[in-house]
């Protein structure tokens, strides 16, 4: 049996990360007399399949799902797996292909065609644009837009380290206090860029709702935790923190 603190050492996911698995029931580790989590070979074993899973890009509610089906092959979940992930490879081969090419463009070892230029990418739409319309609104999406596609290259470039810059701050941060002062001044820049850098204007209770949303919507924590395992976690309590502190 490990504790929560070895799993985390073990598998490099968060303590943060493991205690939600466990309050949204989907790896529920035996607790002792005192409170601590043990994990079992099984659980274990489960957590493999749940990674396994959010490697291919599951949603937890979908992972828990199929892992609570009566009829759970686990043997059968593997080859799945295989198969989905050797495609993911074949995908990121030709991503890989496509730089290697680009490289030589600009080195003039090579001439790219257009359609290698773009082959096996999709940019035909914006899979969030649609959604945020619907839940912001046309003019403030559109604000936003205006305001970034104004901004120079260098602007941009800017922005993305400032963004970049935030991010890994918090990330170093995440197995702290959300409380702790540090955390709350990273929060704070946080919550000034978007308000400075993006066109939009968050009220505290919009900034907190925005917090949770990191959770509640894969996609966001998807992309948040590729700073670190457990930090959409750690930024939705530091945000609520923070809208309660400066309201």
């Amino acid at each position: 049996m490990k504790r929560v603190k070895e799993v985390a050492e073990l598998t490099g996911i968060s303590v943060r990360t493991l205690h939600y698995y466990d309050e949204i029931g989907l790896l529920t580790p035996a607790t002792t007399e005192t409170g601590y989590r043990l994990y079992s070979n099984e659980d274990l074993e489960k957590l493999q399949q749940i990674l396994f899973f959010r490697a291919l890009d599951f949603s937890l509610k979908k992972i828990k799902t199929i892992l609570e089906e009566p009829d759970f092959d686990r043997m059968e979940a593997l080859s799945y797996q295989k198969e989905m992930l050797h495609e993911k490879k074949r995908r990121l081969d030709k991503m890989l292909t496509m730089i290697d090419k680009t490289i030589q463009n600009e080195k003039g070892e090579k001439t790219m065609t257009d359609q290698e230029r773009f082959d096996g990418f999709d940019f035909s739409q914006n899979p969030y644009e649609q959604e945020a319309r619907e839940r912001y609104g046309n003019e403030v999406i559109n604000q936003s837009k205006q305001k970034i596609n104004s901004l120079s290259k260098d602007e941009k470039n800017e922005l993305g380290h400032s963004f970049n810059s935030i991010y890994k701050r918090l990330a170093d941060l995440r197995d702290g206090s959300p409380e702790a002062d540090e955390a709350q001044k990273a929060i704070h820049d946080w919550y000034e860029f978007l308000n400075g850098n993006v066109g939009h204007h968050y009220t505290l209770e919009a900034f907190e709702g925005l917090g949770q949303m990191y959770v509640d919507d894969e996609r966001f924590t998807k992309n948040i935790d590729q700073y670190g395992e457990g930090l959409a976690l750690f930024m939705r309590d530091a945000m609520k923190v923070y809208a309660d502190q400066n309201k």
